[in-house]
């Protein structure tokens, strides 16, 4: 296993998590396995955003003797209510609902208190000054949650949760599919093959998310990693064509400040196909043969730091000179720390001799040469 650093926290979870959503019909014992399994392989992060008390109690009973090998993400306003799920700020269901959640759980702290599902920006900003977050910071004042973190869909609340320095980690939906659309409150609308007609490439505002999290060392960590099974299947992905598992995990984790893949597993199978991951083969792992060629959509002129352009003969780092400048141009004035992360760079874009031999390796056909150049007059 791979493990990356969470913002300043002190904690390395691994490059893939495990999404519990789909242990509600699952019997104690086949999550005792697969629990388990997870443990074996190296996988330390948990996500439990669900409220039904059955598989709460499962998944405690399940990691009650290794309770210190996990990391826990704790969704705080996940509630059950009439025997179905609600997402509520009313504080008399978010209280007893989180306490219930330490309880079934069987634990007395959460490693991340998830500020739950927040995917409009006149909720998060309704919320972030409130009693909920009141609840919140109470909570990690007294060391019942160690860390906050926040789950949305919506790239435009996540900025908010990016600029915010009490928010270290945000649970995020991210897919080249869902990487395509537009800023959206509506989930369902991610799921609707035909709103994808005629979208090609990264959305500005997803690009600037993940940039603006390198940039205020905000970690992701990834739900929807294969939007809902879609982009596992030829009919019913956006592309025209499948990706395969190790293809869509490689795609999440080459984001910037991405740092584990939470796949929704059913059962050991499809967390072994998950990681495969860490034994592919680069080419196995290149999802750039797929969204250069679809007969849908394609990924074509834009650099998605895939580092295919590799090597370059003066010893240039392509993808992250484009990574950096791609993070600058959001900026009316080139803020100090993502100079400082250029300077840092031993061969710099001004070394540039224009030979071109990364454009005939580029799958995305980048002009990297032009890129090298604009790159050059931003920085030097």
């Amino acid at each position: 296993m791979e493990y990356r650093s969470i913002a300043d926290t002190g904690i390395d979870v691994g490059i893939i998590g495990f999404g519990a959503e789909w242990m509600v019909d699952k019997s104690q014992d086949e999550v005792n396995r697969l629990a388990d399994y997870c443990m074996e392989n190296g996988v330390n992060l948990l996500d439990c955003w669900m409220s039904d008390p059955s598989v709460r109690t499962k998944l405690g009973e399940a990691i009650k003797d290794n309770r210190d090998k996990w990391y826990i993400q704790g969704h705080i306003g996940s509630t059950w209510q009439n025997n179905q799920y609600v997402k509520t700020r009313d504080m008399d269901k978010v209280i007893p609902a989180f306490e219930d959640l330490l309880k079934r759980l069987k634990t007395d702290y959460i490693d991340f208190g998830m500020i739950h599902y927040v995917d409009e920006v006149a909720e998060y900003e309704r919320i972030i000054n409130n009693e909920y977050m009141d609840y919140v910071y109470k909570l990690k004042e007294d060391d019942v949650i160690h860390h906050i973190g926040l789950s949305t869909h919506n790239p435009e609340v996540a900025m908010l949760a990016a600029a915010n320095p009490d928010i270290v980690l945000i649970m995020f939906s991210m897919n080249p599919a869902f990487d395509m659309m537009p800023a959206t409150d509506v989930i369902e609308d991610y799921f609707d093959m035909d709103n994808y007609s005629g979208l090609n490439g990264i959305q500005a505002e997803r690009q600037e998310l993940y940039e603006k999290c390198l940039m205020t060392n905000t970690s992701l960590t990834v739900m929807k990693p294969y939007a809902g099974g879609r982009l596992l299947k030829k009919e019913e992905s956006p592309f025209g064509v499948a990706l395969s598992p190790v293809q869509c995990i490689e795609y999440a984790l080459s984001r910037p400040s991405s740092k584990s893949v939470l796949v929704g597993v059913n059962d050991i199978d499809q967390m072994s196909s998950a990681l495969e991951y860490l034994e592919a083969s680069d080419e196995d792992k290149d999802y750039s043969k797929i969204l250069t060629t679809a007969p849908k959509s394609s990924y074509l002129g834009q650099c998605t730091y895939c580092g295919h352009c590799a090597p370059c003969s003066v010893n240039i780092d392509i993808k992250m000179v484009n990574k950096f400048y791609d993070l600058a141009v959001q900026h009316e004035k080139m803020p100090a720390s993502i100079q400082d992360h250029y300077n840092q760079l031993e061969y710099k874009a001004d070394l540039c001799t224009s030979c071109g031999a990364c454009m005939t390796r580029c799958p995305f056909n980048v002009d990297i040469i032009d890129m090298m150049k604009k790159a050059s007059a931003l920085f030097e």
